[in-house]
């Protein structure tokens, strides 16, 4: 198996986490909602680990948009360069990006540290929160992982986003 295949089902992998967080914040919104209006009762701390999970969600999101490069981007003076000029800016954005991810990554490592000394929990049950601002750390550590495998194909002439995420080495071997 080539690297490009590993990273690919790397950021499957992504996706599936992501996808799944997003199926599980909307699952426990409607439960929470049906249960509201027939039961008069909705399920205990249901909107702050909504909350949370949908924070953690965006940021597994943001490391397969990452390895991707489908930031919203204005393609304007791109269009008009030659092909290695483009090259040229795509890493040159790529490793501004990694530079505010990494700083992000720091950041939200600090945070998670102050959260965890502060004991601070849920309303209802109790739950400690410092865990999920840890998964939210974990998608930010993605995320640069994420910009280094997108950094490492534009510097070899490879682009992710223009190779198909179903080509026929990933589905010959169960993908």
């Amino acid at each position: 198996m080539n690297s490009s295949s590993q990273f690919h089902r790397w950021a499957l992998t992504i996706d599936i986490i992501a996808s799944s967080l997003l199926g599980l914040i909307t699952a426990m919104i409607f439960i929470s909602a049906v249960f509201r209006y027939l039961f008069t009762t909705p399920i205990p701390d249901s909107f702050d680990i909504s909350r949370l999970l949908l924070g953690v969600c965006i940021l597994w999101g943001l490391a397969s948009v990452s390895y991707r490069g489908g930031h919203i981007s204005v393609d304007i003076l791109w269009t008009l360069l030659p092909q290695k000029a483009q090259r040229a800016m795509d890493i040159f954005a790529t490793l501004v990006t990694l530079l505010f991810i990494l700083l992000f990554a720091w950041m939200l490592m600090q945070k998670v540290g102050s959260i965890y000394a502060s004991y601070e929990e849920t309303f209802d049950l109790r739950i400690q929160v410092w865990p999920f601002y840890a998964l939210a750390w974990g998608g930010v550590v993605a995320s640069v992982a994420a910009t280094c495998a997108r950094l490492y194909f534009l510097f070899h002439g490879i682009s992710p986003e223009d190779q198909h995420w179903q080509d026929d080495t990933l589905d010959s071997e169960g993908v």
